[in-house]
């Protein structure tokens, strides 16, 4: 018999996912800097015998920071979702209405 698998945690599969959606908007960041042939890197890649390592990686360094910032969006996101971080409900910090200005003299 085959033990059976425990699932996958939930953070892991968080994580795969963000980075699978970083690694995507990369992939579509870095065709819209060939298409549009941002400082001539259209030219430079394709005219290039090592265009294409330079091509991937832009594609993966722009993969790893995308991927970083789309799973650190979404953990801090998490908290925001369930709980009310607002102890008091009135909206903030009352303001007292009997105040009343002062004059100061400037020197």
């Amino acid at each position: 018999m085959r033990p059976q698998q425990e699932p996958m945690p939930k953070l892991v599969k968080l994580y795969i996912q963000q980075v699978l959606i970083g690694f995507g908007l990369s992939a579509v960041f870095t065709a819209i800097l060939i298409y549009l042939d941002i400082g001539n890197l259209q030219r430079l890649v394709f005219g290039s015998g090592d265009g294409l390592l330079g091509l991937f990686l832009i594609f993966f360094f722009n993969g790893l920071v995308f991927a970083g910032v789309q799973f650190a969006i979404r953990i801090m996101r998490m908290g925001h979702e369930d709980d009310d971080d607002d102890d008091d409900d009135q909206g903030g910090t009352p303001v007292r209405a009997d105040l009343k200005p002062v004059a100061v003299a400037a020197r």
